[in-house]
């Protein structure tokens, strides 16, 4: 598959549905986080492939809640460009870090992790249903 023009920018309100397809959060909470510009939108040939949403962690630090890449669009690289791209941004802004975290048991997103230049700098264990741990990344910008 050749990959296609990409584009990743600010979600505005009219992605809404797209970006909180996941259901994590309730629809007005993530139209507040699109409001307050903490969601981005990865277009490829115009269409919207992918999606990531920060926290911020004491309101201070960036942190990646949720990087989601749709079926077709997956293992081509696009979660790179998304990555980057809130990279940039958050640099242009004045931050030197972000932080992201995966579930003890989901080594392929661990792999993803440290393959995006992110190192291991804690655990929280029993923090998710079923006891299971969170194990956190960060990666220096």
């Amino acid at each position: 598959m050749e990959k296609g023009n990409v584009h990743v920018r600010l979600a505005d309100p009219s992605d809404l549905d797209f970006v909180c397809q996941d259901g994590y959060l309730p629809q007005d909470v993530v139209l507040r986080k699109i409001k307050q510009g903490e969601c981005f939108v990865l277009c490829v040939d115009d269409q919207p492939a992918g999606y990531l949403r920060l926290e911020f962690l004491w309101s201070l630090v960036p942190y990646i809640a949720l990087i989601h890449i749709t079926e077709g669009y997956r293992g081509e690289g696009y979660s790179r460009d998304l990555l980057y791209f809130v990279e940039y941004h958050l640099r242009n802004r004045g931050f030197n870090v972000i932080y992201s975290s995966s579930q003890l048991d989901e080594p392929d997103p661990q792999a993803w992790h440290r393959h995006m230049g992110f190192e291991e700098c804690g655990i929280i264990n029993g923090i998710n249903d079923g006891g299971i741990g969170e194990v956190f990344f960060r990666k220096h910008l």
